[in-house]
């Protein structure tokens, strides 16, 4: 196991550290978020320390999104809805340095909102700078 020695999760991953396993695969583990944010929150994790998605094996991000996949309808089943949240980079709220993704159960009346709730900042674009945007992102 590739790990980093001061990461928590890396930690939680050899089973150094306790945690609340609700599945273990191979490539991952998803147990309860130590600090939820409501009833239900859990975490998924690789079990080698990889900072972003795109630092993700191709076999890791597979059994990442495969065990979402697997473990979401039980979330869902606490409330009636998930929220599915990545911070991928510390500049996006990624607290940890380590991929997890985030399966919190929502309700109307929980107090978080949309996404779109999350900034009070947003940009304005011309059509230029969209199209722009659009060719510098597009894939081929």
């Amino acid at each position: 196991m590739v790990n980093d020695l001061e990461c928590i999760f890396c930690k939680i991953a050899s089973k150094e550290i306790p945690a609340k396993i609700l599945i273990e695969t191979e490539l991952c583990v998803g147990f309860l978020d130590a600090f939820p944010l409501a009833k239900g929150h859990a975490l998924i994790i690789p079990k080698n320390h990889y900072e972003k998605i795109q630092d993700l094996p191709a076999d890791v991000n597979n059994e990442i999104f495969s065990t979402v996949h697997k473990l979401i309808s039980r979330i869902d089943s606490l409330t009636g809805a998930t929220l599915v949240a990545i911070h991928n980079g510390k500049d996006s709220g990624q607290e940890i340095p380590h991929v997890h993704v985030h399966l919190i159960p929502r309700s109307k009346d929980d107090s978080a909102g949309a996404v779109h709730s999350m900034f009070s900042k947003t940009p304005e674009l011309s059509e230029s700078e969209i199209d722009e945007l659009c060719t510098k992102l597009r894939i081929s």
